[in-house]
């Protein structure tokens, strides 16, 4: 089942699918963070409104804006 990453709780773990709309440029950013199809993530924690979400990705901490996280299509593994 796919979802955007910002549908996932904390604790939740994923993989990137893909990409939502969005530019060019943007989805360049999110490649050069390592975020590349296939990659597996956790969803490590969000801020206290929601804005923005920490995931631990390739070994490294990376949080991403609300926006950001709508734009990433991801696989929920299951728990």
């Amino acid at each position: 089942m796919t979802n955007s990453l910002k549908d996932l709780s904390v604790g939740d773990s994923g993989r990137v699918v893909g990409f939502g709309e969005g530019s060019k440029a943007y989805r360049k950013k999110l490649l050069s963070m390592g975020l590349t199809p296939g990659v597996s993530f956790s969803v490590t924690r969000y801020a206290p409104m929601g804005d923005p979400v920490e995931i631990r990705v390739r070994g490294f901490s990376l949080s991403l804006r609300k926006d950001e996280a709508a734009s990433l299509i991801v696989e929920r593994h299951a728990s």
